[in-house]
């Protein structure tokens, strides 16, 4: 899914739009798995009695109050974060209600770094740090292909310093 034009500035196009590694969604599945087969049990397991429509009723309640907060909300909160680099500028938004985000110009950016832990290589994620001019460096957690955007975002700091690239 692209990032919404609109949003972009004058002769802006967007180099890179990922969202979080899938790694967030890890947890929130296997909470989903777990309490979708711990209703299935608790429900079989009262099938047998009188009152097994008013259990099945509040297994199916408490089931779903589950699934909305600890499978729902992570998967919206992941879909609704965004990591973009554009031509003139690094941003990332997050929420969805209430929406919150930075915006670092590629003027105001002196350093681009990345790290990640042998596990992280492994899944290809990892923390990317961009030190801007007047700012602490600030990191970014669980970005899919964290060398490449290094690579790309520290080609397109330097392209602005090279008048032939330009349009």
């Amino acid at each position: 899914m692209a990032y919404p034009d609109e949003l972009l500035a004058p002769n802006e196009r967007v180099v890179i739009h990922k969202h979080p590694h899938w790694k967030m969604l890890f947890f929130p599945v296997v909470f989903f798995l777990i309490i979708v087969g711990l209703a299935a049990y608790l429900a079989s397991l009262v099938s047998e009695q009188s009152w097994h429509i008013v259990a099945w009723i509040a297994v199916a309640a408490i089931a779903v109050v589950l699934i909305g907060w600890l499978t729902v909300v992570p998967l919206i909160r992941w879909r609704t974060t965004h990591f973009v680099v554009t031509t003139q500028r690094v941003l990332v938004r997050e929420g969805v209600l209430s929406r919150s985000g930075i915006d670092i110009p590629m003027s105001r950016i002196n350093s681009v770094q990345f790290r990640h832990s042998f596990f992280q290589r492994l899944l290809g994620c990892g923390t990317l740090v961009v030190e801007s001019a007047s700012d602490e460096p600030l990191e970014f957690d669980d970005i899919p292909q964290v060398e490449r955007v290094h690579s790309t975002l520290y080609q397109e700091l330097h392209s602005e310093d090279e008048p032939a690239n330009r349009d």
